[in-house]
């Protein structure tokens, strides 16, 4: 199941840090094996529930991109790269 899926209880509780995101980023990854992998044997119906996965973690994904106030990644030796949204780094 993917850790989009918070209960209610839990929602807006969860601390949001690099560790998810690339958690989320490699299930992104993996569900789009999965979708490409049954789209190649004609086997479009099985995908849908993992499209509708997908499309959740990125709509996630960049709800916390858009939310966030810091839209500066540092790279390893301390420069600021450009966010992903286009805007300049510093």
């Amino acid at each position: 199941m993917s850790i989009v899926f918070v209960p209610k209880k839990l929602r807006g509780t969860a601390k949001i840090n690099q560790e998810t995101i690339h958690r989320l980023l490699d299930e992104n990854d993996q569900l789009i094996r999965c979708i490409t992998e049954y789209m190649q044997k004609g086997r479009a119906v099985e995908c849908v529930q993992y499209q509708q996965i997908l499309h959740r973690n990125i709509v996630y994904l960049a709800t916390i991109a858009d939310a966030s106030p810091d839209n500066v990644t540092p790279s390893s030796n301390g420069a600021s790269t450009p966010a992903v949204n286009g805007h300049e780094g510093t």
